[in-house]
C-alpha cells in the first residue's frame, strides 16, 4: 500500500514511518523542513500541510495519508500556533476534494475524550490548572487540546473518508512496542489503576492496523493499555 506521512520527522510521524516500512508498504515521508539526505526504503519530500496546493500535488498515487503533525517543536510552540491544527483539517479537506479515493488518517488528541457521557476531558472544571506541570505542560496548553477538538469537528462535518485517532491521556515515548492495545470510541480508556497511557510505537501500530483494515472510515477512535 502507498502510504504519505505528514509529520514524518516528529515523534508519532517518525514512528509511523518505521511501523509502515518494517510491514511492506511504499511510504512518501513528508516533512515541512528537514529533509534527511541518506538513502532508504523512504521516498522524502518537503511540503507545508496548510497550502492545499502542495497538498494536492502530493495526492496522486497515495492509498491513505496519514497526519501526524505537531503545532510546533516545543511547548511554547505550540500554544503559539494552535491553530495550525484546524488550518491543517480545512487544507487536507480541499485537497482531498480532488482525491475523494484516498484515505485520511489524522492523530489528534485526547482531551475531545469523554470522562462521562457527554462530558469532555476538555471541559472539565480546571483542566487547565490540573495540567501536568511537572511534565512542563503550562494551563495555557488547554489552547492546543481545544484546537485539537476543533480540527476534529471539522472532519466530522466533511464528507471525506477521514479517520481520527485520539492517543490515550499520556503518550510514552521513547516506548516499548508491544503490538497490543485496547480499542475504543469516545471515551477515555483508563486501567485499573486510574492511568491513561500508550506508548508512541503501539500508537504507530495501532495506525498502521487501521491503515490495512479499515474499521473507523468516518469516525473517531482511541487507543490505550
Amino acid at each position: 500500500m502507498r502510504i504519505g506521512v505528514f509529520g514524518a520527522t516528529g515523534v508519532i510521524g517518525s514512528r509511523i514511518v518505521h511501523e509502515a516500512v518494517t510491514r511492506g508498504h511504499e511510504v512518501t515521508a513528508i516533512s515541512r523542513s528537514t529533509i534527511p539526505t541518506k538513502p532508504g526504503p523512504v521516498t522524502w519530500r518537503q511540503a507545508e500541510i496548510s497550502d492545499p496546493a502542495a497538498v494536492t500535488e502530493l495526492l496522486p498515487g497515495l492509498d491513505v495519508l496519514v497526519n501526524a503533525i505537531n503545532a510546533g517543536r516545543d511547548i511554547d510552540e505550540t500554544i503559539r500556533n494552535a491553530n495550525a491544527l484546524p488550518t491543517a483539517a480545512r487544507s487536507l479537506l480541499r485537497a482531498l476534494e480532488s482525491h475523494p479515493r484516498t484515505r485520511l488518517i489524522v492523530i489528534g488528541g485526547a482531551g475531545s475524550l469523554e470522562v462521562s457521557p457527554g462530558q469532555q476531558i476538555a471541559d472539565l472544571d480546571g483542566i487547565a490548572e490540573s495540567l501536568p506541570t511537572d511534565l512542563g505542560t503550562p494551563p495555557e496548553y488547554l489552547q492546543v487540546i481545544r484546537a485539537h477538538r476543533a480540527a476534529l469537528n471539522l472532519y466530522r462535518l466533511s464528507n471525506r473518508d477521514w479517520t481520527y485517532l485520539s492517543p490515550s491521556a499520556l503518550l510514552i515515548p521513547p516506548g516499548e512496542r508491544t503490538g497490543r492495545y485496547r480499542l475504543g470510541r469516545n471515551q477515555l480508556l483508563v486501567r485499573a489503576d486510574g492511568t491513561s497511557a500508550i506508548s508512541a510505537e503501539d500508537l504507530a501500530v495501532a495506525v498502521l492496523d487501521e491503515v490495512e483494515h479499515p474499521r473507523h472510515v468516518g469516525l473517531r477512535f482511541t487507543v490505550g493499555y
